[in-house]
């Protein structure tokens, strides 16, 4: 076999500012992803860790620190705490990078749970390494991007709930996503950032745009539009209003009549 990557990138350019994904068949049968970067492509398994290690015998660097963590707790021990290590920290972020290429990979396919999964994962991980840490500065390290993870979530959930049909759903995800983002900095050492935050504006703006959309206020404006049209006496454009109406209220109704 040619170890080569030529002929697996001919044809799959990459563009600069795009992220470019594909879902593709592993030799071992199973569904992976790929991201298409400028010198080549990362390749990922779905589930578990990207890489598809498992340090010593764990999904991931993460379970294994937990594990250690719950053992230490439950042992008679002169030191006052668990205490990551240097070494550990850095394992850990390396591995948090791989599980933010795979999230980031797998929204633009559109694979909202495994999405909510990564990203909820890393925000635990963010957490364990505060408690567990001496280290501010290290903590940090981690901490700092807990707004663009609460981001990409919040987008996850709200755009699960918008391909059900769940308005309000998304909605209320969004405004979650941009309280937890001020939270996060309120409390954080860096209250200055507040304004500055692209998640948050991103958040804001998605959340204006949803409530426009929501159909609530198409109600509202379809209700108008019927009552102006048929004080103009134009009964063919009023009867099609009090069809979208009913549709509207009515969303099943309409399905399964088109069936």
């Amino acid at each position: 076999m040619s170890k080569d990557l030529g002929p697996i990138l001919h044809g799959w350019d990459f563009n600069s500012g795009q992220v470019i994904v594909r879902l593709i068949t592993g030799d071992d049968g199973k569904q992976k992803v790929q991201l298409r970067l400028d010198l080549g492509l990362l390749q990922m398994e779905m589930d578990g860790r990207p890489d598809g290690l498992r340090p010593e015998g764990f999904e991931s660097f993460f379970d294994l620190y937990q594990s250690r963590a719950r053992e230490f707790m439950d042992k008679v021990s002169d030191e006052p705490r668990f205490t990551l290590s240097p070494t550990d920290c850095a394992r850990l972020q390396q591995e948090a990078v791989q599980y933010y290429h795979r999230y980031l990979a797998l929204f633009q396919v559109g694979d909202w749970m495994r999405v909510i999964r990564d990203t909820q994962r890393n925000l635990n991980l963010f957490d364990f390494v505060e408690q567990n840490t001496e280290s501010v500065t290290v903590s940090w390290l981690f901490q700092q991007f807990r707004p663009y993870v609460l981001m990409m979530l919040t987008r996850a959930r709200g755009q699960q709930a918008l391909d059900n049909d769940d308005t309000a759903a998304a909605h209320q995800h969004i405004t979650d996503g941009i309280r937890d983002i001020r939270n996060f900095y309120d409390l954080s050492n860096h209250p200055e950032m507040l304004e500055q935050s692209q998640e948050l504006q991103f958040l804001e703006t998605w959340k204006l745009e949803v409530e426009k959309s929501s159909p609530s206020n198409e109600l509202v404006r379809l209700e108008k539009a019927l009552t102006e049209a048929v004080q103009k006496e134009d009964y063919e454009a009023a009867a099609k209003l009090r069809d979208d109406i009913k549709n509207l209220k009515h969303p099943k109704d309409a399905s399964s009549q088109s069936k």
